[in-house]
């Protein structure tokens, strides 16, 4: 066990005997330096059918991790445009195009729609990432060629829509 996981099993213990012992004060203390300093969340992604909005189909892998009250948040990935996007702000993406892609700022929720047909809302929380992207092609170098919303969460984002939708990317639509 590493020294980091050390300590995080000492500020538990020394939480859970803070509150069966009723010592308010302490307990309070050590459990919100401890929840502030060691939550962070975790998101990952794999799919291969990311479609619904417009006539493109786009595949997805990568992860990162996050923090809603710090503001931090840290991923990246691969992509790949499977066929042209024609629509929303990753059109232009030709057929084969695409290398990877990194976060850039995590958003407190956005709305979306897998199909089209119905907008919800989705919220950066334990389950789910709502966050602004940027897609990199090859040949543009450190600047990106696209910018736009992704949401990756380990819920439906859209009971509708068959299958079990766990990504959505603006103008594209929703994959598993």
């Amino acid at each position: 066990m590493n020294s980091g996981n050390v300590f995080r099993v000492i500020a538990v213990l020394l939480v859970a005997c803070a509150a069966f012992f009723g010592v308010d004060r302490m307990g309070a203390a050590i459990a919100k330096s401890s929840l502030t300093a060691y939550y962070r969340a975790m998101f990952h992604v794999n799919s291969r059918d990311v479609s619904g909005l417009s006539n493109g189909l786009m595949q997805v892998t990568g992860g990162g991790s996050y923090d809603w009250d710090t503001g931090f948040l840290r991923g990246s990935g691969s992509y790949g445009c499977l066929t042209a996007v024609g629509s929303g702000p990753l059109s232009g993406c030709a057929s084969g195009q695409g290398t990877r892609w990194e976060t850039d700022e995590l958003l407190f929720s956005t709305q979306y729609s897998c199909t089209g047909s119905s907008d919800r809302v989705a919220g950066t929380g334990a389950s789910t990432v709502v966050f602004l992207a940027n897609f990199y092609r090859a040949g543009d170098g450190r600047d990106a060629s696209f910018r736009a919303k992704m949401i990756v969460s380990s819920e439906d984002l859209d009971p509708d829509v068959p299958g079990v939708q766990h990504v959505w990317i603006e103008g594209v639509g929703c994959g598993t």
